[in-house]
């Protein structure tokens, strides 16, 4: 069994997509910023699909090169084919939805590193490891890349692995269109029809839209055109037709287009055909690395092709796996798939690992996302308040060490600047919403009324806010807190963060063994979906076994639940972690005062210094991941 499904080759770009949708290109306001590129989507696209892929591509030795090859390590890509340029910069993509069919495009590849792509990036063990090779044709249209095109097709022969081609026309991309014209598909050229069809031959699978085949094949008619790249190619040839679906061809063409194999088409609204073609060819790829037969491979194709012109963006439209089963099972529920409830969430969360990144399966969280109790203390100043929180971090630092499963809960308000700082050292974030204290639930002023604040927050921040609710709240109550609580729910879904929700009902009224459950239910029961759960600690397993029973029969793919501290004595703590640990779903903690309270005080009072404060922290917070640790490695020794 080789190590790889699909290597793709060619184009790597960023897209910086209008998020405002139906206007000019000159008249965009603000961009949504996305990886892309044919074959470095069609990579994304194939790996959200269960296969395993890779890209050979050249990206630059900058911000944007740099953010390609950590999403395609999100996406669960393998970026040994993917070399870094010294001298060149990673090619950029200006886009704009401005209708269902109409999408302003201006390339920005002038000497781009993908460009750049030479035999020497073409390395023979690395072809040898997978099943198959996919080539797009803008790689076709130069000299150099053509060669490093060419030398990957015949590594690949050689070693037995299937060959796919992606015409992919871009007539400005070969020079026979202007900088300005980037949505165009077709332009006339013998030039680069005699360069295609020299190269056909080496292809075991030929995919194009019609006006790609027209190209191809030197004719604008299809059938014709079709004919022409069957007198130079055995391939199996899948001519995409739009609304009218693909068609493949495995012999002779027909007389009639329709006289080819196809799969079932989906009747969806169109919000933008861009990307659309990756899409469909990730879900071929996977239909045809599996021998499916060609209506099969085909109905995967339409789909993932469906998604594609129904969302925002190229890669972050397409489809998981799990996202795929679901809609082939159920089919189309209303025809603009975005606006599909049970559809999006399963589309968040089975792809938020390609947004996020990170293992978050153990979860051992700092907390000082205080600020009430910090500002009650005794020498409290803001500054001072500041000043801790950098300590704090020093200390989460401390113990992470560069390890995955520790996180940290900071504030923007008193702790800015260890806010910032934490940003991008591999630890989990999560930054809180409330107002201390409030109940009913209000928000922290700088989100304003509409959480429009939230657009500013960094993307790998999690969005948490604590709700002192309880189950049998008067309907006033519990009206008010619920419409805030999807509010800012809403919001960071609108603004691509994660969501953690921490509910704490003993300090409103009496608790048992199905008052967290009851909780969950009724928050799902509005719509709301967090992607973490944060739960006061309960010492039965019956109220665990509620809890999470409650959250499985309306999410399964759920982050996971952290346990909360509450202040308590670590004693207290390690109890309580004996029970949660027992239940999987349980990633681990979330704890603050137990770390930091006594040592803020003796450091505001300066009865220590800055080093004692961070050694005593980083001591309680280790031992406490200790005993999570050990928490955890008991439930498991007892549950084998």
């Amino acid at each position: 069994m080789k190590p790889l499904d699909v290597i793709t080759i060619g184009r790597s770009s960023v897209d910086l997509y209008g998020e405002q949708v139906g206007g000019r290109l000159e008249d965009m306001g603000s961009f949504a910023k996305y990886i892309g590129g044919s074959p470095t989507n069609i990579a994304c696209g194939t790996a959200r699909l269960g296969l395993r892929s890779a890209v050979i591509t050249r990206v630059g030795d900058e911000h944007m090169g740099r953010f390609i090859r950590e999403q395609l390590l999100r996406e669960g890509v393998d970026v040994r084919g993917v070399a870094t340029d010294p001298e060149r910069l990673t090619a950029l993509v200006l886009l704009g939805i401005r209708d269902e069919e109409q999408f302003p495009l201006i390339f920005y590849r002038e000497n781009c590193a993908d460009m750049a792509l030479s035999e020497d990036d073409i390395d023979e063990s690395f072809i040898a490891q997978s099943r198959s090779v996919l080539a797009t044709g803008t790689h076709l249209s130069h000299p150099r890349t053509a060669a490093a095109v060419l030398k990957a097709l015949e590594l690949a022969r050689k070693h037995g692995a299937r060959t796919a081609l992606d015409i992919d026309y871009r007539p400005n991309l070969w020079g026979v269109a202007g900088h300005g014209e980037g949505e165009s598909r077709f332009v006339e050229s013998a030039a680069v029809t005699a360069k295609l069809q020299a190269t056909l031959h080496l292809f075991d699978l030929i995919v194009g839209t019609e006006e790609e085949f027209h190209i191809a094949g030197g004719s604008t008619d299809t059938v014709e055109a079709l004919r022409n790249v069957r007198k130079v190619s055995d391939a199996v040839l899948v001519c995409k037709r739009g609304a009218k679906g693909a068609v493949a061809f495995t012999g002779a063409i027909p007389d009639s287009l329709d006289d080819g194999e196809t799969g079932p088409g989906f009747p969806i609204e169109v919000f933008n055909v861009l990307g659309a073609g990756d899409g469909f060819f990730s879900g071929l790829m996977k239909g045809w690395l599996e021998d499916a037969d060609w209506p099969t491979a085909l109905k995967y194709a339409n789909a993932c092709g469906a998604f594609a012109v129904s969302r925002h963006g190229c890669t972050p439209a397409y489809p998981s796996l799990a996202e795929l089963e679901f809609f082939l099972g159920r089919g189309v529920v209303r025809p603009d798939l975005r606006n599909d409830t049970a559809l999006e969430q399963i589309h968040w969360a089975t792809n938020r690992q390609g947004r996020m990144g990170g293992d978050w399966t153990t979860m051992r969280v700092f907390a000082f996302d205080h600020r009430m109790q910090l500002e009650e203390m005794a020498g409290y100043t803001p500054a001072k308040g500041g000043a801790f929180k950098e300590l704090c971090l020093e200390a989460a630092l401390r113990v992470q060490d560069g390890r995955p499963g520790y996180g940290i809960l900071c504030d923007n308000r008193i702790g800015k600047r260890a806010l910032h700082a934490a940003s991008g050292t591999g630890l989990w974030i999560g930054r809180p919403c409330e107002w201390p204290g409030s109940r009913p639930l209000e928000l922290e002023q700088e989100l304003g009324a509409d959480c429009g604040g939230l657009e500013a927050w960094a993307r790998e921040d999690v969005v948490k806010v604590l709700c002192f609710c309880h189950p049998d709240d008067d309907a006033g109550m519990r009206a008010a807190q619920e419409a805030t609580v999807r509010r800012l729910f809403e919001a960071s879904r609108r603004n691509g963060l994660e969501f953690l929700l921490e509910v704490i009902p003993s300090k409103v009224g009496p608790v048992d063994d199905m008052t967290t459950a009851r909780l969950i239910e009724q928050f799902y029961a509005i719509g709301v979906y967090p992607d973490w759960w944060k739960l006061e600690p309960m010492v039965t397993a019956a109220a665990w076994e509620n809890a999470i029973a409650a959250i499985e029969a309306h999410d399964r793919h759920t982050r996971g639940i952290v346990v909360l501290g509450l202040d308590a004595p670590e004693a207290e703590l390690a109890a309580s972690f004996a029970v949660a640990a027992a239940f999987p779903l349980v990633r681990g903690f979330a704890v603050g005062r137990t770390i930091f309270g006594a040592v803020a005080r003796d450091w505001l009072a300066g009865r220590i210094d800055d080093e004692a404060a961070v050694s005593a922290m980083a001591a309680r917070y280790a031992r406490l991941c200790a005993v999570w640790d050990e928490a955890r490695a008991a439930a498991a020794a007892a549950a084998a």
